[in-house]
């Protein structure tokens, strides 16, 4: 698969669809909320009830397929989208259906005819399309020359020189595949790791296997996921790989779709790319990328249990079967559901106790529950799994260390905090978190600004790294400089309690005493049960208000706030 640029696939999707007036039912506005929502079962539900009304409603049949697709139903999406065309409306929803069924039931004349007459999803998918349809109608000539004149055009070259290969290798056509991929056209195409796989397979068909190490090496270096792994093992081992990356034509459609909705990753809604996700998976369910993706996308639409039953899809003897009970512990953790990605976890370090992430994973979500002292011995495990550690480390040592200062041994957590800034020199979250907690140790003030200093230079709208700079400069006494910075870290984040009353405490510092309890009010609403006391104290603030802010230094036994700064 090519790295393209995803603006421009854009514009060559880009397809009219004319507008329909909104039908009007409690079904259609309940169908329209539950989509909002991106709760596609409850909008299939009603949209379907909604059809029992008005059969032939183009908004409502649009709409049902659309929520069908989400749900992973091609059946039923197929059906109301050759509803919808009988109707005489022109959608691209349906044609990105239609498209794909007739794909998958090998209707390859029918396809054919469907785009003769005008069926389009949009340029570059058409153009994509045709020439698998060729192919699977029996006539290769014809699939090489569509494939060629999408090559022609600028922007998408990679799009037609990559599926051209994919359909030279999936007859057969070894040697004219590898010319593809290895630029002999003129053409070099950067391609993404599944792209990597494809050309690996297609160098060991052609019996050159250290070739295709070699590749294998210059790409993934030595961090190999299990699915990298089997694969350099195999061709180790004297075994041929067999050409799986596109078998038949239906492969090859399901390839567009995967190819086209990873490109959209981050350009369109995800409840577009995830129509282009599901359809590719529909077409081809052992296509795993696509399955990963589907799920990643429902995760970020907030459909945890949707993307849990795909995840569960994944068959134990997959390569990337840890892959999938990584992004299932995600959701089932994000779904406040922890205990059971725990649970999970724990039962992936039993079986890939070997791969660092999965020691990682588990560690992360023992540390986001405060089981501190649990998630130590994972981290641990990790790291030896990591040996010589490199850069992208970093965030392991600072989560470790994290760890290590919230069970008291700050000790290990400043070696931590300072392996990871070996890493990564100017990681601003590090500079941040070990500048902040000398702050509070009232340890090492002057590094503890410098670190902070840096951690802003970096990350100059982060609210919570310019409250720290803030912070720092009151608490060694620098009120008036202190002043500025709390006010920006105001704006960054208006409604958090502790930079509200942050704020409070500098304001009060510098005479401003009336503004410093208008602060310290707005701090007070800004507390949710939801917010941790050891970083907000309510009733402090509260004293505060009452007796005001150094009186409650001396009942704490603090020494008082200066009475002027040391720069006048």
């Amino acid at each position: 698969m090519p790295l393209i640029r995803p603006l421009m696939i854009a514009a060559a999707l880009a397809v009219a669809t004319p507008a329909v007036s909104e039908p009007a039912s409690g079904n259609y506005l309940a169908a329209r909320s539950a989509m909002i929502a991106n709760d596609y079962a409850e909008a299939a539900q009603q949209f379907t009830r909604a059809l029992v009304r008005d059969g032939r409603n183009p908004v409502l049949l649009e709409n049902g397929l659309t929520a069908y697709v989400a749900l992973g139903d091609l059946d039923r999406a197929a059906s109301l989208a050759r509803r919808l065309t009988e109707t005489g409306t022109n959608s691209q929803i349906a044609a990105l259906v239609l498209a794909g069924d007739a794909a998958k039931r090998g209707n390859w004349d029918g396809l054919l005819a469907d785009l003769d007459a005008g069926m389009t999803v949009g340029p570059l998918f058409d153009s994509l399309l045709r020439p698998w349809g060729e192919l699977g109608a029996g006539r290769m000539s014809d699939a090489l020359a569509g494939f060629d004149a999408v090559t022609g055009n600028q922007g998408v070259e990679a799009f037609g020189l990559y599926h051209k290969a994919l359909a030279l290798g999936s007859v057969g056509d070894y040697e004219g595949a590898a010319a593809i991929f290895a630029g002999d056209a003129g053409t070099t195409i950067r391609l993404t790791p599944r792209g990597i796989i494809a050309y690996v397979q297609i160098l060991s068909q052609l019996e050159q296997p250290q070739v295709a190490l070699d590749l294998m090496e210059a790409t993934f270096g030595a961090n190999l996921t299990p699915q990298i792994e089997a694969l350099k093992t195999a061709l180790e081992a004297g075994e041929t790989l067999p050409f799986d990356a596109v078998r038949t034509p239906a492969d090859g459609v399901a390839e567009i779709y995967h190819s086209i909705g990873g490109a959209l990753r981050g350009e369109a809604q995800d409840a577009y790319t995830l129509l282009y996700a599901r359809m590719a998976l529909a077409i081809r369910p052992d296509h795993i990328d696509a399955l990963l993706a589907t799920a990643e996308i429902l995760e970020s639409l907030d459909q945890y249990d949707l993307a849990t039953e795909v995840y569960d899809t994944v068959p134990r003897t997959s390569p990337v079967y840890y892959a999938a009970e990584l992004g299932r512990a995600a959701a089932l953790s994000r779904s406040d559901r922890t205990d059971a990605a725990i649970e999970v976890l724990k039962r992936l370090t039993e079986s890939h106790g070997d791969i660092a992430s999965v020691h990682i994973a588990l560690a992360d979500t023992l540390r986001q529950t405060e089981n501190f002292e649990a998630s130590l011995a994972s981290y641990e495990r990790a790291l030896e799994l990591i040996g010589e550690p490199q850069e992208q480390h970093w965030i392991v040592y600072f989560a470790r260390g994290i760890a290590h200062e919230r069970t008291d041994r700050w000790n290990d957590a400043e070696a931590d905090f300072r392996a990871a800034l070996d890493l990564r020199p100017e990681q601003p979250q590090v500079l941040n978190y070990l500048g902040y907690s000398f702050l509070e140790m009232q340890e090492n003030l002057d590094e503890a600004l410098d670190l902070i200093e840096r951690a802003v230079e970096q990350r100059p709208d982060s609210g919570y790294i310019v409250d720290s700079l803030g912070w720092g400069l009151y608490r060694v006494g620098r009120y008036a400089e202190a002043v500025g910075h709390m006010e920006r870290a105001v704006e960054l984040l208006p409604v958090d309690p502790i930079v509200n009353d942050h704020l409070g405490d500098v304001y009060w510092a510098v005479g401003r005493s009336r503004e410093a309890e208008f602060q310290w009010h707005r701090a007070l609403s800004f507390i949710t049960d939801d917010t941790d006391p050891d970083d907000v104290d309510a009733d402090r603030i509260r004293r505060k208000l009452d007796v005001g802010l150094d009186l409650v230094l001396e009942e704490e036994g603090v020494p008082p706030l200066k009475v002027a700064n040391d720069d006048g």
